[in-house]
């Protein structure tokens, strides 16, 4: 039995960093987005990428559920 369970946290632990990696992404391309958006003025990276971390966020706490 305890095979099956660390199998089974292996596999949560697989699918919690593929969707921290692919999470990272949507933000990272938010932000991208929202620097062309502002002329692609610079100095502003945080304050785009803050932003879209707060866009993206309901939607990335749902799927992490």
């Amino acid at each position: 039995m305890a095979t099956s369970t660390t199998a089974q946290s292996g596999t949560r632990r697989r699918v919690q960093q593929r969707a921290a990696v692919a999470g990272h992404e949507e933000i990272a391309l938010r932000a991208y987005e929202l620097f062309l958006e502002r002329g692609s003025e610079h100095g502003r990276d945080l304050d785009d990428w803050l932003r879209a971390e707060r866009e993206l966020q309901p939607k990335l706490l749902e799927r992490a559920s």
